[in-house]
């Protein structure tokens, strides 16, 4: 009997694996591992896009490992994330937030700028690295609710950078009260030569 069971269960087995029984689910496991890590990707996206200051979209096509990889550390220079993403994923993530303006512009081989705190930045970037390197295509953008094409891009980027215009409010504000006291002064001492004047004028007379 022992005999008879073990041949009937290596039987079964032998039937599920020439079935491919196993395959099918481990292949249905793999597939559910995929979706998950999409769904976890889109969320991290949507997060994203919902805290940015500015988003651009860029078409790499054309661009190889090496010239990606510097852009890439420019942009991370001035703090700015560049991602190469799905756009099927990028869809699902800009929907109830302000990028859903440019999800038209998602098509392509895709990647994405952003910023959190300089919108200039990106810009600026992005349309300096595309002189040099034209296959990058600067494809359209977004900042608040928005929508930046190629023309207002370049224009943001031919403004002062966050750290320029910190540096120039500094300034003014160092230039103040310099200019204050030099002010404070000149009207110091033309007080006291009136008063001198009118010393001398009653010691005249």
């Amino acid at each position: 009997m022992p005999s008879y069971r073990g041949g009937l269960l290596k039987r079964t087995l032998q039937r599920f694996v020439s079935s491919g029984f196993f395959q099918k689910k481990g292949r249905r496991c793999e597939l559910t591992l995929k979706k998950e890590k999409k769904k976890l990707i889109a969320e991290n996206l949507k997060q994203r896009f919902s805290k940015s200051k500015v988003v651009i979209v860029t078409d790499y096509k054309g661009l190889d490992v090496m010239a990606i990889n510097a852009l890439r550390r420019k942009l991370r220079e001035a703090d700015v994330e560049y991602q190469v993403a799905k756009n099927t994923l990028l869809i699902r993530a800009s929907e109830g937030t302000d990028v859903a303006g440019i999800k038209d512009c998602f098509v392509g081989p895709s990647a994405i700028a952003i910023s959190y705190e300089d919108p200039v930045s990106p810009a600026k970037v992005l349309t300096e690295f595309a002189k040099d390197n034209q296959k990058l295509e600067i494809k359209a953008g977004v900042m608040g609710n928005k929508v930046l094409d190629i023309a207002a891009i370049k224009s943001l980027a031919s403004l002062p950078s966050r750290e320029v215009l910190l540096g120039q409010v500094l300034s003014a504000m160092n230039g103040v009260p310099t200019a204050f006291v030099r002010v404070l002064s000149g009207v110091t001492r033309n007080f006291l030569n009136v008063l001198t004047a009118i010393k001398d004028q009653k010691e005249a007379g």
